[in-house]
This record gives structure tokens, C-alpha cells and sequence, in this order.
């Protein structure tokens, strides 16, 4: 892998990371830009104890334009976009509508592909890797910036997550805090330590290879498999079988089979609605892929893992987040757990 980094026009960062060591990375980018004026903020809710972040800023962000001006395609043609080069592998670079930045954290969007029309399950097991590689180097870089407590990588895929441009793309936040759901995780795990002398994650994992109708893929560095109680209709979670902190501590064994579990995963969620009767070109299962990493601090139980799950509950239906889940933060599953891993084995290639 190459890594080039170099800068838009109005200061912000743009990394490349390519296959080919010798792909010369040099294109300027010629767009008159001011620069990002962006000022977000973080305010405590005293009643949760959680943080929120006020960025008004985000409201002129670009919605859903047309294919011929995708922010996030190569420039060519005479038109210019946010990656200056006419065709890239995967590329890295500074939200421009930030939700965190500044000495408050750092937004960063990850470009899959150059391909508009594509999305991460159409990657190669090489691109996936690429992919893989440009994630842990971020997470490595971003865990040494000053004030930043968690690296947060993950993917919104569909209109229906809320995505607001087509192009296969991710994102990663630098949180200058311990999100609520990381929080309660390490309460949860040291409780279990505490009162068990074991680790929380890798309980869980064993349990879940024990009771194998959960089970969705295994192979030998990671298990896919639906956890005990999913709050989604359908949810996989991803484990390597040796618990690490983060993407910096996988192993090159564990790299290499990763890409080729994640794209299986990923293709049988496209194939499970389908399946219902959805014609094959039917919109992609939306979906949210996310990584948990531990953060800086007081995460010394916490576990490497992917969650992958989907708002869709079957075909033409969706998981909203109502009353119960939004008001009270209190999940209804309408589908089983053990249901969701048979259908998921069931749509094997």
C-alpha cells in the first residue's frame, strides 16, 4: 500500500491510498474554495450525562445531487470535486461539513471506490483490504491527535440510513469524548469482570460459537453471528477470535481473511429481502456498518468488533425508531435473533 498526503484547496487534508507503490499522486486541486468555517459544539445534557454536538453548520451540506456533479467522483471533464486526481483506489479526506472539528474532534469521509455506481460488496478481496488498511492507518494517526478519545469508523449505506450522496462512501469521527454506547459498554464489562473474572467480549463471543444456530459465518480468525439479544431485525456482529483493542492490533492473518468475510456478509444482506420477492433490481438492503475500538482511556475490557445490521424488517418495510426505541432508548426486535441468522445462512452464494 502507498499513502500520499496531500491538501484541497482550502487547507483541509486528502490522503490516497493506493495498490500501485508507484501511482504518482500530485494533481492540484484548482477550485476557489474559502475555507471551511465550521464551529461546532459540544453541550452536556445534565439530565443523561451524555454529550451532544450542536453543528448548524451542516444544514448547507450537499443533498443528493445529480451523478455529473458527485462531490466524491474523480475530477475530469472540467469539473472539479472534492478528489482532484481523475481516478483513485480509495481515498481519505476532511469533511467539509464537519460534525466535530477543530478542538473538538475531526470528521473524515472515506471514498471505496472511484466507481459511482458500485458499493462496498462489489469490491474485490484486494480493494476490501485497501479498504481495511486506510481504516487502521487513520484509526493509528487519529488515536495520536491531542484531546481525541475514540476512532470511530463506520459506513451509511441508503437512503433510508439518511445518506445523502450515492457514491459508496464512509466516514470516520475523532470523538473528543466517550460516546454513550462506549461508556456503557465499559460499565457493563467491568461489572463482568468484577463479578465473573472474565472478559465481557470474549464471553459473548464464546457463547455465541457455542450456540451455533446464531452463527452466520466462521472461519479461522472471525465469527459472524447474530448476538442473543439484536436490537435490529437483522444485526451481525463481526469478532476476531483474538480479542484486540482496535485495527491497529489485527494481525496480518486476521487482515487477510477479513475482507473476504465482510464482502460474504455483506452481499447475503443485499440478497436477504430478494429472497421475499423484491425484483433483483430493487434498491440495496440500507444498512449501518460500525467499527467498535476501544477509546484512549477505560477501555481496557472492551473488544474489537463489526456491527452490521439493517433498518429493513422485510421487504418494503422498515425498523422505525418510534416511542419505545427513540423516547426510551428501549429496543422492540420484530424479528428473532436465531430467525435472522438462519435466513442470513440461507442466502449463501
Amino acid at each position: 500500500m502507498k499513502r500520499t498526503s496531500t491538501k484541497l484547496a482550502d487547507g483541509r487534508e486528502l490522503i490516497y491510498y493506493d495498490l500501485d507503490e508507484s501511482a504518482e499522486r500530485d494533481t492540484v486541486d484548482r477550485r476557489a474554495l474559502e475555507a471551511v468555517d465550521s464551529h461546532p459544539e459540544l453541550r452536556l445534557d445534565l439530565a443523561t450525562g451524555d454529550w451532544v454536538t450542536i453543528a448548524s453548520h451542516r444544514q448547507g451540506r450537499v443533498h443528493h445531487p445529480p451523478t455529473d456533479a458527485c462531490p466524491l467522483c474523480p475530477s475530469g471533464g472540467g469539473r472539479h470535486s472534492e478528489i482532484p486526481a481523475a481516478d483513485y483506489d480509495v481515498a481519505v479526506f476532511e469533511n467539509r461539513f464537519p460534525s466535530l472539528a477543530g478542538r473538538v474532534g475531526r470528521c473524515e469521509v472515506v471514498c471505496f471506490t472511484s466507481e459511482h455506481g458500485a458499493s462496498f460488496a462489489d469490491l474485490t478481496e484486494e480493494r476490501a483490504r485497501l479498504v481495511l488498511e486506510a481504516w487502521t492507518d487513520r484509526t493509528e494517526r487519529l488515536s495520536s491527535f491531542p484531546g481525541v478519545e475514540q476512532v470511530y469508523c463506520f459506513e451509511n449505506r441508503g437512503v433510508e440510513i439518511g445518506v445523502t450522496l450515492a457514491h459508496p462512501h464512509g466516514q470516520i469521527y475523532a470523538f473528543p469524548f466517550v460516546p454513550p454506547r462506549t461508556a456503557k459498554m465499559i460499565a457493563v464489562a467491568d461489572t463482568h469482570r468484577a463479578v465473573t473474572g472474565g472478559n465481557l467480549f470474549e464471553d459473548l463471543l464464546a457463547e455465541a460459537r457455542a450456540a451455533t444456530s446464531r452463527v452466520v459465518l466462521a472461519g479461522e480468525h472471525w465469527t459472524a453471528f447474530v448476538p442473543y439479544a439484536a436490537r435490529w431485525p437483522y444485526e451481525v456482529h463481526l469478532y476476531p477470535h483474538r480479542r484486540v483493542p482496535d485495527l491497529t492490533h489485527l494481525t496480518q492473518a486476521e487482515r487477510t481473511e477479513f475482507p473476504g468475510m465482510y464482502l460474504e456478509l455483506l452481499r447475503r444482506f443485499d440478497r436477504l429481502f430478494r429472497q421475499e420477492g423484491e425484483p433483483a433490481q430493487a434498491a440495496p438492503t440500507p444498512y449501518i456498518s460500525a467499527w467498535h475500538q476501544a477509546p484512549r482511556t477505560g477501555g481496557e475490557e472492551l473488544a474489537l468488533h463489526l456491527e452490521l445490521f439493517t433498518v429493513r424488517r422485510s421487504a418494503g418495510k422498515l425498523k422505525f425508531l418510534a416511542g419505545v426505541e427513540s423516547g426510551m432508548d428501549s429496543f422492540v426486535n420484530d424479528v428473532a435473533p436465531e430467525a435472522a441468522a438462519a435466513r442470513l445462512r440461507a442466502v449463501a452464494s
